[in-house]
């Protein structure tokens, strides 16, 4: 095994950071931090950062196979042109739940835009419950309802075979599978496949590995697990030096790099002293795992 190293490589203080993006074309990493309204860009060579604000909560984001990206704001689905720093509104849902955002999204192999809502935190992981549902936004921008009653709607990803689609409602404290058909979109049969356990605490974004395994960052539980989604059996802990981790995903050289997003909003002045990196981008290499290229959305 070679060693572990993690390092913050760029203390950006997120509120809540999330929904890391490996774009390869621009060696670069996307992310969003969900409260201040921000997408951002890290140019991994340049180390600058570019960062655009919007007008309510941006919660995920995702690369588009014509160019630009597509992301998650308030309960809209948006196009985004980065460069003139304006969206596009593709569609919207929950139009009768004013108290509702979106949370995590994700594309899958044959690119749908897939995301999640909840109701709006009144601190974090505090808030009205079974508000949220799991929506697909189609590449011709027709939008798909999957199921209702969820909490908080987080981590999902595709198995390598693209026959299975895990999902997180992270108040369950279960990552889920269901049977998935990539020609049609559709899930069905879900099950748990881990729970996990007390000290892990809340399941939050996800991403697969290029073994087929699961990476789950645990929220205030200040880890990502490596999860075998066959057996149930966490093979992995790797501890980061914030509680607040967010979420996950591959990039870098051969995606052999993690990068792990975390949060600060609910730290008190005394946490974040002893947690001065809490809201920054961290990387994690010397897994002996690489990941795979994040899927864009073909609409």
């Amino acid at each position: 095994m070679s060693s572990i190293k993690i390092e913050c490589v760029l203390p950006e203080n997120c509120r809540c950071g999330e929904s890391p993006v490996w774009e390869e074309a621009s060696n670069s990493l996307l992310f969003v931090d969900i409260p201040a309204k921000k997408l951002c860009r890290w140019d991994s060579l340049t180390k600058q950062v570019q960062r655009v604000t919007m007008d309510a909560p941006v919660s995920s984001v995702a690369l588009r196979q014509s160019g630009g990206y597509v992301a998650t704001i308030g309960t809209k689905f948006c196009a985004l042109n980065w460069e003139e720093q304006s969206a596009v509104v593709l569609a919207t849902v929950d139009n009768d739940k004013k108290n509702n955002r979106f949370n995590d999204g994700k594309v899958d192999p044959a690119g749908r835009y897939f995301a999640g809502t909840m109701a709006e935190e009144t601190a974090p992981a505090v808030l009205e419950r079974h508000q949220g549902s799991l929506y697909s936004l189609f590449p011709d921008h027709h939008v798909k309802k999957y199921f209702d009653q969820v909490d908080i709607s987080n981590g999902l990803d595709w198995s390598l075979d693209h026959k299975i689609f895990y999902y997180i409602d992270s108040l369950s404290y279960s990552v889920d599978a269901f049977d998935y058909d990539l020609q049609t979109g559709q899930i069905s049969n879900r099950r748990s496949v881990y729970k996990l356990e007390k000290e892990e605490q809340i399941p939050d974004g996800m991403c697969i590995d290029a073994e087929g395994k699961l990476w789950v960052a645990c929220y205030n539980g200040g880890r990502v697990i490596r999860l075998d989604p066959v057996t149930g059996k966490r093979l992995q802990t790797v501890k980061l030096p914030v509680d607040k981790t967010t979420s996950c995903c591959f990039g870098g050289k051969n995606y052999s790099e993690m990068y792990v997003t975390c949060a600060r909003d609910g730290m008190d002045p005394e946490g974040l002293l002893r947690q001065p990196e809490a809201g920054g981008i961290f990387k994690i290499t010397g897994l002996g795992v690489k990941g795979i290229a994040p899927y864009s959305y073909a609409g």
